[in-house]
């Protein structure tokens, strides 16, 4: 869901931000800020979101004989 149109606001997706070590960011606009905090000034970016993972799928319930013809 990168581009809906609800999205949660937090500096870490902002695009006047740039992600630091230890959960901080680093504001072109405020300075240091925490990745959970936003302001007035955001602006998203979906190129910053890290999707997440799909979870690998569970083939050992199936037998040989669901795969043959």
């Amino acid at each position: 869901m990168l581009f809906r149109k609800k999205i949660e606001r937090a500096c870490v997706y902002c695009a006047h931000s740039v992600r630091l070590e230890g959960g901080t960011v680093l504001c072109s606009k405020k300075g240091l800020k925490s990745e959970t905090d936003s302001c007035f000034r955001f602006r998203y970016d979906p190129c910053k979101r890290i999707p997440v993972k799909a979870k690998a799928l569970d083939f050992s319930r199936y037998k040989d004989e669901d795969y043959s013809l």
